[in-house]
Formats: C-alpha cells, structure tokens, sequence
C-alpha cells in the first residue's frame, strides 16, 4: 500500500473548457440532455411513469419586468432540494444517475445549454412538498460559470433559496423540476426557434421526433407549438405530443423488415406514396433518411442530401423520399459502444462509425421489397439509358483505356524505381531480394525504399482469372419524373459510386439541356421540323459517352505509384465529372450529324 499522497488536477478556466465543449454539441442538443435528464428522473420514481412538458415559463411571462417568453421544461420525476442542486448542478462532472462511459457523464445539460444561456438557467424543484431554487448562469463581471448568490426573505445570503407553493406547476405534486431557460439576456426570447432549427414553428418536436426512436413506456412527452398565439386559441396555441420516430414508420409504412448484418441489425422501411412525405415534415422526419439506431435514441441523422447520398450508398438508387434505414449496433464481446462527450455521435471501439461496411452488406443483402421499389422508380424514367450505342463506338477503342507503365521525364526531380512504377507485372523472386548490383548477398541500395516491401505476397490466394466489366452501370435520373431528389446533384452533371461501379446522370443539369435546347434552335432555323425527342436523345448518348469514358480512364490510374485512393476519389468527384462535360464543340458537332442521319432514316421510312 503506498504512502505517497496524490493532488488532484483541477481546471484552471472552467468557463474555457464548458464553452469549447459546448461548441461540440448540436445548436438543439440541449434539448435532448434536459429532455433525458427529466426522463431519468421519472424513472426514479416509485411508479417510473410521469409526465414531460417544454412549455413557455407563463408566470415570467405574465409577471416579470420583460414580457419575454422564455423556454421551460418540467417533469414530475423525483425532485431535487436546494442542497441536491447544489451539488449536481454546480459540479461540471456530477450527476444523480450513475456516472460512466457508456451511460451519463454528468456534464451533457450544463455544457449543451449554459454556452447558450449566459442569463442563466433557473432550477426550480419539489422534493417531499418542499420547493427550491437555484440560479446557473455566466457571471457578466467574471465570465465565470456557477450559480448566483440569492438574498432570502430574512436577509440572508445562499446559493439556493426556498420557494412559495404558488409558483408550484399544476403537473408537479408531491415532487418534479423545472427549468427555465433565459438566454443570454433578459430580453431573449428563448422560445424563438434557434437559427440551425429546421422547422421554426415546431422545432421542438421536430427535434425530440427525430432524435429519440421510442420513449420509455409510461412517459408523455408534449411539447407547446402557436405560443405567440393567444392562449384562448386552441386550435393553433396547443401542447403537441411527441411520440419518437418509431410510431410514425410503423402508421405511414407499406413495408419494413429487418435485415442482420455481421455486426449489428439494419431495421428498414418503405413509406407510403402520399402527402404525408411533405406535409408532416414539420414535426417529425417524414420521409426518406438514415440513423444509426442505439438504446431507442437516433445518432448521426442524415436528411434531405446526405440521406440521399447515404441510401445510395446502401444500394437505394432511386425512391429515396420513400425509404428509411436505420442501423443498429450490436454490442459483442470485443465490441464497445459509447458516444462522444457531447453524445452527438456513437463511437465503436472509439472509431468513427463503418457506414461504408454497413452499405456493402447491405447492398450484398438488399431485401426483395426495395428492389421492387427501385425498379418501379425506374420504370417511370423518362429519360432513355444509352449504355448498348457507347459500348459499340468504344469497343474498337478499348485497349486504349489500360493504360501503359508511368514513365518518368528524365528532366523529374524524383528518383523513381522503374520496376515498381507498372501496375501488374512479375513479381521479384524472394531469393534475390537481398542481392546487390553484382548478385551477392547485400541490401538493395536504396532502390525498393521500404525494406519490407520485397516481402510482400507473390503468389497470393489461388483463383481464377476474370475480365471485369469495366462499363460502369448507367442511370439517368430527373426531378420531372421522380427518379432524381430535388437538391440532390443540384446544377451538377453526375455522381459516380465507386463502389457499386453505378454512374448516376442528372438529366436536368443545365449544360445538357442547353445543348438539347441550342440543337432544336439551330435546326428550326433552317427550316426544319425538329423532334426535341430525338434531339435529347443523341445529346445524351454523346454525354454518357463523355461520362464513361472519363470514369473508365479515372480508374485504370488506381494502384499506380503517382496515383493515390483520394486522387481517384477526387478525380471522379461530382465537381470533376461536370467539368468533364465542359466540352461543347465535339459534342455539338458529333450531335449535329447524328440527328441529321435519324431524321434522314425516318424520311426514308
């Protein structure tokens, strides 16, 4: 047992360190961790059923120097007394629930709120029938956090003080809490919808929807919409219940399954084709987005483009506003879930989340509905795929696009070893790896660079040969018929998905339907009757042909010495592939005479 007796580290600028990590949180966290930090405290008591109410504060509306509305929260859990509040408010690291990685840190409501609300945040709380409060705020003379002296009724000073039963919430009996949020001044009006809120007139429980999957069984949550309304209206002035997301999918699907993944569950729905989609997007996520799903909370939402990008990734190339892919974890016995501090998202093993090991299983997986799904979408697309023409003009050209061995300028100013500058080729026999430039037994003299690159697998896993296609799968989407998002690859030419090999056109990118619109013109002019039908046709294929080839040429630069797995990546970029399509003149030349030998085929018919 040892003797030496060790000081405990402190933090020097506490207020540095609440501010830097409230910077972590999302603008609305706050109202998750008050929003949990309530359902906790239900679920200590004895009937762990009760009742959670983000309301306007009407007394300091009706009765303060301000007629400001400020945001509260109240809950009829198990209640706090002053000396309680004391203690777990007023410690950055402390809470009453148990404080551990993978359940509460005690610091998520003080570091989510408190950088947003220098005025301060006002507990009020019943414990046993009596009532106290206390007075986290930023000190404005210190720029210090802490809770503000409070002068009682007797003239005496303390960080809490007791509280009248008149201000007692009507939902509060015996025992419960409320907060009230003041912002950064007595004028802030902190019901107003923070600047990042999708949906100002709900945000509330738009944000609570979205954020938890079910609520605990036995707990209301209501949240209040129309406060600017006057109270008498209840048609528009009302408490809107929130209910988390599963509910919703389960009312508005028209399929859903689960599919098993080697390392957690993907739980996916197809939702209905009706006005739901858009008109219920205000308090909750509506159509279609991906989460990952953990312990009946939503982390790492991704809406409106990235939802579309994510379920194109998990194999949904078309119908996204219908489909929804939540992805559960599973916990095994080398696995770790937790979340960062700021619980904004879920870390496994402490690493970032696999999305993309996620999407390949799946894809390998895809359940038979969204596969119908898709290919309806796809049926609907006006615009014709011209794969079959581009294979037949390249196909004297192919062996142009494996490209021969990077050969280096003799003027370069690098040292290049020739031998490992060719994709493919013969390997070096493991015995001369260590002879020098007169065959005996030596080092390489520098020339292979990493010494253990010359151990590297030669023969490798026995297999057979295979020539993949190096065709990309085409599609061409579009807004007009619903095969494209509105906002996705917004006044961009196409997105190419490496790893599905799928090349995606946007039909309604403005260079394409400027050159379809400049050819109808140009022939109209000579007096010609012009089908734009067949215009847009050959504008297309020409198009596609520039699309392909680039993404065919991009990728036989893989695994080259020059060529990284980002410059790839960058080079086959959505901004790469449109300045691919820059070109005007051949495209408007080559187009030209091929709608001239169309119409002149069907003269001839």
């Amino acid at each position: 047992m040892t003797s030496e007796k060790t000081l405990p580290m402190t933090v020097d600028n506490t207020a540095f360190l609440i501010d830097r990590m409230g910077e972590d949180c999302h603008p609305l966290q706050f109202l998750r961790e008050l929003t949990q930090n309530a359902i906790e405290a239900i679920g200590r008591t004895p009937q762990k059923q009760g009742e959670i109410i983000w309301d306007v504060d009407w007394i300091s509306r009706d009765l303060g120097d301000k007629k400001t509305y400020k945001l509260s929260i109240t809950d009829n859990g198990d209640g706090m007394t002053g000396p309680e509040m004391v203690k777990y408010i007023n410690q950055l690291s402390s809470s009453i629930a148990k404080q551990s990685f993978g359940t509460n840190y005690g610091v998520g409501a003080k570091i989510a709120a408190a950088p947003r609300n220098h005025a301060g945040l006002i507990y009020l709380s019943w414990k046993e029938g009596e009532g106290s409060m206390i007075h986290l705020w930023r000190d404005p003379e210190t720029q210090q956090y802490g809770l503000r002296q409070i002068e009682r009724p007797d003239g005496s000073y303390g960080h809490y003080g007791e509280v009248e039963g008149t201000v007692k919430p009507e939902m509060i009996n015996g025992h419960g809490t409320r907060v009230i949020l003041m912002g950064n001044s007595p004028e802030e009006d902190t019901m107003k919808a923070p600047p990042d809120a999708r949906s100002p007139s709900r945000w509330i429980a738009k944000y609570l929807n979205s954020r938890y999957f079910q609520l605990p069984k036995g707990i209301t949550i209501k949240a209040r919409e129309g406060w600017q309304y006057p109270r008498s209206d209840r048609d528009r002035n009302v408490l809107r219940e929130v209910t988390g997301q599963k509910s919703y999918l389960e009312k508005q699907s028209v399929a859903s399954g689960k599919v098993q993944l080697t390392n957690g569950d993907v739980h996916w729905w197809i939702l209905k084709d009706s006005d739901a989609l858009t008109q219920n997007c205000g308090f909750i996520e509506s159509s279609g987005h991906t989460a990952i799903l953990y312990e009946n909370e939503l982390y790492e939402l991704a809406t409106a483009r990235s939802a579309t990008a994510r379920l194109q990734e998990f194999g949904v190339i078309m119908g996204h506003r219908r489909v929804v892919i939540y992805v559960e974890p599973l916990a095994a016995a080398k696995t770790e879930i937790t979340t960062n501090t700021a619980r904004t998202h879920l870390l496994i093993n402490n690493q970032s989340s696999p999305w993309a090991d996620w999407a390949g299983e799946f894809r390998r997986k895809m359940p038979k509905e969204i596969s119908k799904l898709i290919e309806e979408v796809a049926a609907g697309s006006t615009v014709k795929d011209h794969t079959q023409a581009v294979r037949e003009r390249l196909k004297a050209i192919r062996d142009l696009f494996k490209l021969s061995r990077y050969r280096p300028s003799e003027q370069g100013d690098q040292t290049i070893d020739e031998d490992t500058t060719t994709r493919g080729g013969q390997p070096k026999h493991r015995g001369d790896a260590f002879k020098g430039s007169e065959g005996k037994s030596g080092t390489t003299g520098g020339q292979v660079g990493n010494v253990y690159s010359v151990f590297l697998k030669a023969d490798g896993i026995p297999g057979r040969e295979t020539q993949p296609d190096v065709f990309p799968e085409v599609r061409w989407i579009s807004a007009t018929d619903g095969t494209r998002a509105e906002g996705d690859l917004e006044d961009r030419a196409a997105r190419f998905r490496l790893e599905q090999n799928l090349l995606l056109i946007n039909a309604d990118f403005r260079v394409f339907t400027d050159m379809v619109d400049w050819c109808c013109r140009e022939r109209k002019s000579g007096g010609e009757i012009v089908s734009q039908g067949i215009v847009k046709e050959v504008v297309h294929s020409w198009y596609q042909q520039a699309l392909t080839e680039t993404v065919i040429g991009v990728q036989a630069l893989q695994n080259s010495k020059q060529w990284s797995d980002k410059d790839t990546y960058e080079a086959l970029s959505e901004e790469a592939l449109t300045a691919a399509v820059m070109q005007r003149y051949h495209v408007h030349n080559c187009s030209k005479r091929d709608v001239a030998l169309k119409l002149g085929r069907l003269r001839a018919v």
